[in-house]
């Protein structure tokens, strides 16, 4: 089977999935004790029966559960998630305007938690049972056993309140207009703000995803200089650098691949903690507001963007094994 029809077909397993966090999500969201729209009108307006009636029929709160259940799939494969009761606008845009924050905050403690892990998971293969082994592996184990919420309220406590070297809370966008930044004059006084920003939160959210791919990369790392094309390598007089990076490297990131591939939902699962933590308005924050005030549409569309981030990330990780070891097949046993 090709490597395109391969795709087509994990694409296609997923729309089940998709469907089921979509059913799930919806009845969840819609069992939660309490009503949105008076929350929405508060205390004031909450009393007026004519008002509250009219605005559950604008959101068609007022129809049958399974009529809105089928209303909304119908609805999300044409790519409308809804309109938001809290905000009164569009999900999407909602959405759409928190992504960027969370994607940003993502994608740099992945690259801190990788650009740290593989170096020193190799180096802790390549001096196994050495004192940097140990050193290496208390530091991993620390970090897969401290919650991400802990490390981020530490490193609050330490580096900002105590040693003022970065700012407890906020982050300032790389994309923001310097006119619009407190302190900025230019775009590279925005860049330079916007990391000193990004620094905590990004090594509170990478801390444990640095301290999985350490410890997977040591391991395999271990397995695969044992094996015995390594061993003839060396009766052949190849050196130990060429051996590591040319000949053992790449047949041991595939399990550093799988994890990682499988660490972007703890990392979404942990972005909801770390925006709350440092006050950062992403999707997480988001998705805390939207239960809050129990915005049923918010609160589905959110999930659904976690869940879908989730089966692409693994889809994505499947399709990564052909780049990295050519040995992998997708087609059938035969």
């Amino acid at each position: 089977m090709s490597l395109a029809r391969y795709t087509i077909r994990r694409l296609l397993q997923a729309i089940p999935v998709i469907i089921g966090i979509l059913t799930i999500t919806f009845y969840l969201a819609n069992r939660i004790p309490g009503d949105p729209v008076r929350i929405m009108l508060g205390p004031e307006q909450a009393n007026n029966p004519e008002m509250i009636e009219e605005i559950r029929a604008q959101y068609g709160l007022n129809r049958p559960l399974h009529e809105r259940y089928v209303n909304y799939i119908f609805e999300v494969a044409q790519g409308n998630l809804g309109t938001s009761i809290h905000y009164n606008m569009p999900v999407t845009e909602v959405i759409a305007g928190r992504i960027p924050v969370t994607l940003l905050l993502m994608l740099s403690a992945f690259a801190f938690a990788i650009a740290m892990a593989i170096p020193l998971g190799i180096i802790s293969a390549k001096r196994r049972n050495e004192p940097v082994d140990h050193i290496s592996r208390v530091v991993a184990l620390i970090g897969v056993s401290t919650p991400s919420f802990w490390i981020g309220l530490l490193l609050i406590i330490v580096f900002a309140f105590h040693l003022g070297w970065f700012p407890e809370r906020g982050l300032v966008y790389p994309w923001a207009d310097p006119e619009s930044v407190r302190g900025a004059e230019t775009r590279i006084d925005v860049l330079q703000m916007a990391i000193h920003h990004l620094m905590l939160p990004m090594i509170a959210l990478g801390t444990l995803q640095m301290a999985s791919i350490t410890r997977i990369q040591r391991s395999s790392m271990v397995d695969t200089l044992q094996n015995d094309y390594v061993k003839l390598a060396r009766a052949y007089g190849v050196s130990e650098r060429r051996i590591t990076w040319r000949h053992a490297l790449r047949p041991s990131l595939l399990p550093v691949i799988t994890i990682v591939g499988l660490g972007l939902s703890t990392s979404l699962g942990g972005s909801v903690l770390i925006e709350t933590v440092f006050e950062i308005n992403g999707l997480g924050r988001l998705i805390i507001q939207a239960i809050n005030t129990q915005d049923y549409p918010l609160i589905m569309g959110t999930t659904f963007v976690f869940g879908f981030a989730f089966v692409i990330g693994v889809i994505i990780t499947d399709l990564a094994y052909a780049y990295i070891d050519p040995r992998v097949s997708y087609g059938n046993a035969d």
